[in-house]
C-alpha cells in the first residue's frame, strides 16, 4: 500500500505532539496538562490507523485479483479486526 503525504503528515504531526509532551515532562509540568497532550495524541494515532485501514479497504476491494480468493465481507471483517486489535 502506498502512504499518502497527508498520512505520512498526520504521523509528523504526532511526533511533534510527543516531543512536546517529553520536553513538558521535562520541565516537571502539571500531571494533568501532561496526561491530556497524552490523551490527544493517542486519539490523533487511533484516527490516523482508521484513515490507513478505510483506505487500505478502499484498495483491496477496488484492486481485488482473481488470485485472492476472499470474499468482501472477509475483506472487511479483516479490516475490523485490524481496528479492534488496534484498540
Amino acid at each position: 500500500m502506498e502512504y499518502d503525504d497527508k498520512i505520512k503528515n498526520r504521523l509528523r504531526r504526532i511526533e511533534g505532539q510527543i516531543k512536546g509532551i517529553l520536553r513538558m515532562m521535562e520541565e516537571e509540568k502539571n500531571c494533568k496538562d501532561v496526561i491530556t497532550q497524552l490523551s490527544a495524541s493517542r486519539t490523533a494515532i487511533d484516527r490516523t490507523i482508521g484513515v490507513i485501514v478505510s483506505s487500505n479497504l478502499i484498495e483491496c476491494i477496488q484492486n481485488k485479483d482473481e488470485k485472492d480468493h476472499r470474499t468482501q465481507e472477509e475483506i472487511v471483517k479483516e479490516a475490523v479486526d485490524l481496528l479492534v486489535k488496534s484498540r
